[in-house]
C-alpha cells in the first residue's frame, strides 16, 4: 500500500482498506428441484378443475398450464378424435415429430420420447426463403412443403407460426400423406385462433388436439407433447 505526505507531514494510506459489505441476508424460497416440481402440480391440481376432461387429456391440461402460468387456459383445450392415443402410438412406433419453429423442437424433452424419435425442424433449410417467395407465404408456411417426405404418419406439433397450421391444412387437401395427430398450438393476434378453428373444423384432417382463442406459444406446445410421456402427476 503506497503512501502520500502531506503538509503536516504527516503520511495519508493513497487507497485505504474498505469496510467489508454486510452480510446479505439469504431469501426464502424453495431450492430444491424435486420440491419446486411437486408444490407447482400441487398448486395447479388445487387452482384447476379438470374433471370436465377425459383422463388422457388431464395430464396434458396440466402441464400447459405448468408451461403458461395460467390455470384459466385449461379450459380453452380442444380437440378432435383421440390426438393423445393417437399421437402415443405413432411416437411408440418410431414416427417424427415435426414442429413449425426451433423454440418447438427446442422445448421437446428427448427422453421422454419412446423410440428416440426424431425432432425435426426445416425452418432453418436454406431452401425455405425461395419457396416462401415463390408461394408467397410465411417461411413458416413455406417450411411445410419440407415436411411431405416424413409426413405420413408422423406427430405435428406447431407452437408459434398460425400460417404453418393454415398452410398444412391446405395441403393435406392435395397430398396423400396424413400426420398421425397434429397438435395446433400457435399463439397471437392474427390467424390464431382462426387456424385453429379451421382444424377442429376439418374433417377430412387427422386427430387434432388446440388450445382455443390467441393463447399458445412454443413452451406450451412442447409441453403438450411431453406430456405425453411424463411420469406422476405431470
Amino acid at each position: 500500500m503506497g503512501t502520500i505526505m502531506t503538509t503536516m507531514g504527516r503520511p495519508v494510506p493513497t487507497n485505504p482498506p474498505r469496510p467489508e459489505p454486510p452480510p446479505v441476508p439469504a431469501l426464502d424460497y424453495l431450492r430444491d428441484p424435486d420440491a419446486i416440481y411437486a408444490e407447482s402440480f400441487a398448486r395447479i391440481g388445487a387452482l384447476c378443475d379438470l374433471g370436465g376432461l377425459p383422463a388422457e387429456l388431464r395430464p396434458v391440461a396440466l402441464r400447459v398450464v405448468h408451461a403458461s402460468g395460467m390455470p384459466e387456459i385449461a379450459r380453452g383445450l380442444a380437440w378432435r378424435g383421440e390426438p393423445v392415443a393417437a399421437a402415443r402410438a405413432a411416437l411408440l412406433a418410431g414416427a417424427p415429430v415435426l414442429c413449425d419453429v426451433q423454440m418447438v423442437a427446442a422445448g421437446v424433452i428427448r427422453r421422454l420420447l419412446p423410440a428416440a424419435n426424431p425432432v425435426l425442424c426445416t425452418l432453418d433449410d436454406p431452401r425455405v426463403p425461395d419457396l416462401a417467395s415463390g408461394l408467397g407465404t410465411t417461411r413458416s408456411a413455406a417450411a411445410v412443403e419440407l415436411w411431405r417426405p416424413r409426413l405420413d404418419g408422423a406427430v405435428v406439433l406447431i407452437g408459434n407460426a398460425p400460417t404453418a397450421l393454415f398452410h398444412l391444412l391446405e395441403r393435406l387437401g392435395d397430398w396423400p400423406e396424413r400426420p398421425a395427430a397434429v397438435f395446433g398450438f400457435p399463439v397471437g393476434f392474427v390467424g390464431a385462433a382462426e387456424s385453429k378453428d379451421a382444424l377442429l373444423a376439418d374433417g377430412g384432417a387427422p386427430p387434432a388436439l388446440v388450445l382455443r382463442g390467441r393463447p399458445g406459444g412454443s413452451a406450451v406446445a412442447a409441453a403438450a407433447l411431453n406430456a405425453l410421456f411424463a411420469s406422476g402427476a405431470a
